[in-house]
């Protein structure tokens, strides 16, 4: 009797040794594709997470064509009640209606051939900002355009150019 207890332990034994490994192992191995998984997760909400964010601090195209055109009219539309322009460093507030017939002067004067913001950004309270290149026949002016969040629309507040 003792024979027969003996024989069925040691048989049973290594085969539940085997089934602990194999156990073991697939749970590695399941743990090694979970872990996996939610690494390439977390690194696809990330870079979602960045493209959303940039595109959040970007400044409205609207603004953007609007400069790229020329069109001090269409600009307009996104103006603050009051705008600071520059122009080479000689920086003045306006209204809103003299902002429009400043540029309308500066962009007849200085038709653009193109506009590329190299730069966009925003600051902790909450301006966003961008910094480029406006291309004219005669030259290349750097461009600093700042909107700020006024009643749940982002309105132009400055606008500056420099000669490069």
């Amino acid at each position: 009797m003792w024979a027969g207890r003996s024989s069925t332990f040691k048989i049973r034994r290594p085969l539940g040794i085997v089934l602990a490994i194999f156990q073991i192992l697939n749970d590695t191995i399941y743990m090694k594709t979970l872990k996996l998984v939610l690494v390439w997760s977390l690194m696809l909400v990330g870079l979602l997470g960045t493209s959303t964010a940039k595109a959040q601090a970007d400044v409205p195209g609207e603004i953007t064509t609007a400069i790229r055109s020329g069109s001090a009219r269409d600009l307009a539309r996104f103006f603050n009640n009051t705008v600071e322009i520059g122009f080479d460093g000689d920086k003045s507030t306006y209204s809103k209606t003299q902002a429009e017939f400043v540029l309308k002067d500066f962009f007849s004067k200085n038709a653009p051939t193109d506009l590329e913001f190299n730069h966009q950004g925003s600051s902790d309270q909450g301006q966003r900002y961008a910094i480029g290149t406006y291309t004219t026949k005669a030259g290349a002016y750097r461009v600093f355009v700042v909107v700020k969040q006024v009643n749940g629309k982002y309105l132009v507040d400055t606008v500056d150019f420099t000669k490069k």
